[in-house]
């Protein structure tokens, strides 16, 4: 099992944050759109990166996994031992901007 440490929350925020200020960009990579996902999760891509997000009741939830470009991992449970999911670091204007993403992807 992958290490918080190896993919720290933090560096996984910073992708979500690119995406919030349009410096990255979201493409999905699931068959089914945001729009359609009340409860469950969406495979994206940013920038190399992949990420699983899970949305609870049509909004953005958490970050269940995120794989970098250079195969680095972690996952829900490797940062809750940590106690912060990368979602937590989003502001409330980064988490709308990121939901618009995810809905126009």
């Amino acid at each position: 099992m992958n290490e918080a440490r190896d993919l720290p929350a933090r560096e996984v925020y910073q992708i979500l944050k690119d995406v919030a200020l349009g410096v990255g960009s979201l493409r999905r990579m699931s068959s089914r759109p945001w729009k359609d996902i009340f409860t469950g999760t969406m495979t994206s891509e940013v920038d190399g990166w992949m990420l699983v997000l899970h949305s609870e009741g049509g909004r953005l939830g958490y970050c269940e996994s995120c794989t970098s470009p250079d195969s680095r991992s972690a996952s829900l449970e490797d940062w809750h031992r940590f106690g912060t999911n990368p979602v937590d670091f989003l502001s409330a204007w980064e988490r709308e901007k990121v939901e618009r993403s995810l809905n126009q992807a």
